[in-house]
């Protein structure tokens, strides 16, 4: 994707989120107003999204097996949620939308079904749930790149490379989840189909941020998570192709997968097996799940992407320029300070641990973020020059690796973040960095907390 935002000139209001006026208390006493700028691992809720499902709730049924009235309002919820997410997607004539707990889940999903003998090319800076799930494939890791040029290129020269020329499957992020940076998605697609392979597009961080246009980006597969587009009622799609889902044995194998189960006169069963997108949503489907993700996308299209994505290049730009005027921080990037990226950032403090970073912008400011590898270790470890270890005790920096760090602060948000929580934590940062916690806090279980003796 070669989208480059323009500077932006007018902010508009956040969404309403759930947790907007929830306070919590601070070491140094008092409360404050949470400020949660951990998007990346999960979104808040959108209001809209849970007064849809509580206007919901009272009518909830079974799906796809029932003759009553709740169990046919609940079916045709279910099956009008998957038509407003192949909307929102963009989604070709053929294509299906599968509904599955989990970005990591949908990815599963594709790597059950693609052909034997498949070579599957994953760069190494993807999120473990991209990276990992090709157990039964060749894998090909690709290096990190370090300009959007250098990743289409990488992709052409192992694509050119493979011997033999057989099915090919390319699976790549579309905003990191580390530095918040877009790949440049559609040429990937390109040099994929170019060459014969197919692309699978990991759209966790993109889907909240940006359209996603599954037609437009011509990309073969889609896959998300409602928890990370404000709908986190455990339930994530995979969405494109149906030639490899329907030749695939069922993700899982029980009722609603099967269209009829026989007896053989051998004591075995016959199994005829649904050709849509059942065949793979096994068992009783997550209707609330699902009708959240639709409730989600209604939202955003409804706020229109172009306003948010304005409003959110403006905070990216204030947190930016707070963190770049202090100059123990340095921000973590793969394609340069000038690459589009959305609000997803990382950092390391020099002189401090992550994890007691973290802990104090929590205890002592009520703001939530994450630190440590972020499940993408390969890509933390490029970043960071190192192989990460377990940090020392709070309040000594990460020293193992000479003066670099061995883990990293992200901080993250999205189009329910109020102005404040971004003003908040860019000058909690700077007087963090200036004058040091202030509470004492310890290691326990691996991480950093504040110590309780001291009060």
């Amino acid at each position: 994707m070669s989208l480059r935002p323009a500077v932006p000139t007018t902010v508009a209001t956040p969404l309403p989120v759930l947790g907007r006026d929830v306070l919590v208390p601070l070491v140094t006493g008092g409360e404050v107003g949470y400020a949660a700028l951990d998007y990346a691992a999960s979104a808040p809720a959108l209001q809209r999204v849970w007064d849809d499902v509580a206007a919901y709730a009272p009518y909830y049924g079974s799906v796809h097996r029932g003759a009553g009235y709740l169990s046919q309002l609940s079916t045709d919820l279910f099956e009008q949620s998957r038509a407003t997410v192949a909307e929102f997607l963009g989604c070709r004539t053929g294509d299906q939308v599968i509904f599955t707990r989990s970005t990591t889940d949908s990815l599963n999903l594709l790597a059950a079904a693609v052909p034997d003998g498949t070579s599957v090319f994953v760069f190494e800076t993807e999120h473990h749930a991209s990276l990992l799930p090709w157990r039964d494939a060749e894998v090909t890791y690709l290096s990190a790149p370090r300009t959007p040029g250098e990743a289409v290129a990488t992709l052409e020269r192992a694509l050119d490379a493979r011997e033999p020329r057989g099915t090919a499957l390319v699976c790549v992020t579309g905003a990191s989840n580390v530095t918040g940076e877009l790949w440049p998605v559609r040429e990937l697609a390109a040099a994929a189909h170019a060459r014969g392979a197919r692309i699978v597009l990991d759209a966790a961080q993109l889907a909240p941020h940006h359209p996603v246009d599954i037609a437009e980006l011509d990309v073969d597969w889609v896959a998300f998570s409602g928890h990370k587009l404000y709908a986190p009622f455990g339930s994530g799609v995979l969405a494109g192709r149906s030639d490899w889902l329907l030749a695939a044995e069922p993700y899982l194998a029980g009722g609603g997968a099967s269209r009829r189960v026989a007896r053989r006169e051998d004591g075995g069963v016959d199994v005829d097996w649904h050709t849509t997108a059942a065949r793979h949503e096994a068992g009783s489907p997550n209707v609330i799940g699902a009708y959240a993700i639709a409730s989600a996308c209604r939202a955003l299209a409804a706020a229109g992407f172009d306003q948010l994505v304005e409003r959110e290049q403006a905070l990216v730009a204030r947190v930016r320029a707070g963190l770049a005027e202090v100059p123990e921080v340095k921000v973590l990037s793969l394609f340069g300070d000038d690459a589009p990226r959305v609000g997803v950032i990382s950092f390391v403090v020099e002189g401090w641990n992550s994890s007691h970073f973290a802990a104090a912008l929590s205890a002592e400011y009520g703001i939530g973020v994450r630190d440590g590898l972020f499940c993408a270790h390969p890509l933390v470890r490029t970043l960071l020059g190192g192989a990460p270890q377990e940090p020392g005790e709070c309040g000594a920096p990460d020293t193992a690796l000479g003066e670099r760090s061995l883990n990293a602060i992200r901080v993250s948000f999205g189009a329910g973040t109020p102005d404040e929580h971004v003003e908040r934590f860019v000058g909690a940062v700077r007087e963090l960095v200036a004058d040091g916690a202030k509470w004492r806090y310890r290691t326990e279980d691996g991480r950093c907390v504040p110590d309780r003796d001291q009060a």
